[in-house]
């Protein structure tokens, strides 16, 4: 039987992309993920992070990896269209992992409020006999699931790495580090527009953009 868990990293950041991965394994190799140590990544330190992913890309079967960037992810949040957002958009993603896999089962770490919606949403457009298990938290109960969520991080955390070498320490990404939201304003002190790397959809950006269009407008 094969297997295989999906999961993603970055999703809330509002600097550097979203990346889906998914990784497929035989069942009777799933104890020695356990073994290895592998569990949401989120609890592991980077150099374990890296010493497991190397570990997973040995035992896995195959493994895909998707990253989705700022402009695509602007572009269905500014677009607004109910049930077709943020969310819609990673679900697809999962699935297309899942059917360029083929396992006979999937456990997937759900992106939705609505678990059974994502669930119903992915075989929708699954075109062969799949059991998928969709569910909050799946990284921290499943370890296939726990390895796709430390090939999404390990990914993410390279691409963040080159963007800071490009463009300087912006910390984490993520809006609640003090360090993104300083690079945010200062950035937004000499320019009038985000950069590729920066979800201008997201709540800190967006406010310094509409602030901008504000002055503009005004008599």
């Amino acid at each position: 039987m094969r297997v295989a868990g999906v999961d993603e990293a970055g999703r809330g950041c509002a600097i550097g992309p979203l990346v889906v991965a998914g990784a497929l394994f035989d069942q009777s190799d799933v104890p020695r993920l356990a073994e290895a140590g592998v569990k949401d990544s989120k609890k592991l330190t980077a150099r374990k992070r890296q010493r497991l992913y190397l570990t997973i890309l040995e035992l896995a079967l195959d493994h895909r990896v998707v990253e989705l960037s700022p402009a695509t992810i602007d572009k269905v949040v500014n677009r607004g269209v109910r049930l077709r957002r943020l969310n819609y958009l990673e679900t697809m993603v999962m699935a297309r992992l899942v059917r360029e896999l083929r396992p006979d089962a999937a456990y997937v770490d759900t992106c939705d409020v609505d678990h059974v919606r994502c669930g119903e949403q992915m075989r929708s457009v699954i075109p062969f006999k799949v059991d998928i298990t969709c569910v909050p938290d799946a990284d921290d109960i499943y370890p296939v699931t726990s390895a796709a969520s430390i090939l999404a991080k390990v990914r993410r955390d390279q691409v963040v790495a080159g963007l800071r070498e490009e463009h300087g320490d912006f910390g984490s990404g993520y809006c609640h580090d003090p360090k993104t939201v300083e690079f945010i304003d200062a950035w937004f002190r000499d320019n009038r527009d985000a950069p590729s790397f920066m979800r201008a959809s997201w709540a800190p950006v967006r406010r310094r953009l509409g602030g901008f269009r504000q002055t503009l407008l005004s008599p």
